[in-house]
């Protein structure tokens, strides 16, 4: 579906250069000569590439739908991620490189949407939380409490996270997948 250059909002997706790119930024810019035209940090989402580019009104530009599955991870072996259908029952694989620090959260049997564009993978949604066991964290300090501070904790997956004072070893906790913070006390 074609789209005028201005209309572009992160998030949108575009077919652009010969690749598929993700819209991250976005400025409108008013010159004093000539036309207004919209400023577009975009993402290529193949490669990870950045690139700036300039769209103004008159221009077209693809708009692309990406298909979405629910697909559950099964495990990881030599670096690379198997996930399969939730309907079709087939497995894709995708390396660990290509999911970064997502990698680090995922745990057998966690459901998750795969993305793809053209039967290629092009990203993984994970769950907004995901509960971790609180492995190794300092002891609390008298006196620490009376404030509100943090503490480094290393949870069962080896992510790093800083927790509340009053969490302690072996406590289970929420943590965000977006970034890695601490979200809550499981119950």
């Amino acid at each position: 579906m074609k789209i005028p250059g201005n209309t572009i909002r992160p998030g949108n997706v575009v077919e652009h250069q010969g690749s598929i790119w993700a819209a991250v930024k976005i400025s409108h810019t008013q010159p004093g000569k000539g036309g207004a035209y919209l400023q577009v940090e975009l993402k290529n989402l193949l490669d990870g590439r950045k690139l700036n580019e300039r769209f103004r009104s008159s221009e077209k530009v693809e708009k692309v739908r990406l298909e979405q599955k629910n697909n559950t991870f099964l495990f990881e072996a030599d670096g690379m991620y198997t996930f399969m259908d939730a309907e079709t029952y087939e497995q894709i694989e995708i390396s660990g490189e290509f999911l970064g620090d997502k990698a680090a959260f995922l745990q057998d049997g966690m459901e998750v949407v795969v993305e793809s564009y053209e039967d290629t993978p092009i990203g993984v949604e994970l769950p907004q939380t995901v509960e971790l066991i609180v492995v190794e964290t300092e002891p609390v300090v008298k006196g620490q409490t009376q404030k509100s501070s943090a503490k480094p904790a290393t949870c069962d997956n080896g992510v790093r996270v800083m927790v509340p004072t009053f969490i302690n070893q072996d406590d289970k906790i929420k943590v965000y997948t977006e970034d890695g913070t601490y979200a809550e006390r499981a119950k």
